[in-house]
């Protein structure tokens, strides 16, 4: 990878429910010697409608930070509690890269919506908010066509429905360049402890060769990781990034 990282953990309120996820954010960002940004938010189970509010500067934020290191050549790496930056970040990064495509390694679609969301869980429903299937009252969204799944095993009834019509594909996009969200929960969680673990999922060395072969074909836009739980994982994460660990 030879543009310089711009590494950034987003603290603060967004759909936490565990203070563990925002600790291994913090702990990875620190490892890859990046900066934290906002201030820690207990987590409580609370419904999105309430979340959403008060996650409002904490998108702010991840939309800056996508931009200005876009500005300046280099290469964003987000990391964050739980994957609802994604209705900032993905309309951002797309209104700067022409034809570009989402990679999304996770477990669960976060494709739900008020009308299907059986939680509440502002958490399981940023993705289709990202798509513009619901209203999160963010200006920008994208085409759910132009997102790709990948581990993704636990979908809710509903969420599948609005998936299949949505046109979301699988597998790594095969051309062009690649905006990669990476939630630790769709790696296998006999290695990687989680929040919320669904069985199967990736294997380390899986997430490591798709992530590097993007990188060596110079399609790797930026990466966000999400829900890392146990900080004491955090340079195992790391490790699957394609940058230089040499130093």
């Amino acid at each position: 990878m030879d543009r310089p990282l711009r590494v950034t953990c987003l603290r603060g309120r967004t759909s936490d429910r565990t203070d563990g996820a925002g600790a291994g954010a913090e702990a990875l960002a620190r490892h890859l010697g990046g900066r934290v940004i906002g201030e820690p938010s207990p987590g409580r189970p609370r419904n999105w409608d309430e979340d959403l509010p008060e996650a409002r500067p904490v998108l702010e934020a991840a939309a800056a930070e996508l931009s200005a290191a876009l500005d300046q050549a280099e290469l964003p790496v987000l990391t964050a509690s739980d994957c609802s930056i994604c209705i900032a970040t993905f309309p951002t990064v797309a209104a700067r890269v022409p034809d570009l495509r989402f990679l999304w390694i996770d477990a669960h679609g976060d494709f739900n919506s008020p009308d299907t969301t059986p939680s509440g869980f502002l958490g399981g429903m940023c993705l289709a908010a990202a798509c513009g299937r619901w209203d999160a009252g963010w200006p920008e969204t994208i085409d759910p066509q132009a997102v790709h799944f990948l581990g993704v095993r636990d979908l809710d009834p509903g969420e599948r429905e609005d998936v299949e019509r949505a046109g979301i594909e699988t597998g790594v996009p095969p051309e062009g360049p690649v905006y990669v969200h990476l939630d630790c929960d769709g790696i296998d969680p006999e290695v990687m402890p989680v929040q919320f673990p669904v069985p199967g999922g990736l294997g380390l060395e899986e997430v490591r060769d798709t992530l590097a072969a993007l990188a060596r074909e110079g399609r790797l836009v930026g990466i966000e990781v999400t829900a890392l739980e146990d900080p004491a994982m955090a340079e195992t994460v790391a490790r699957l990034l394609p940058i230089d660990h040499s130093t």
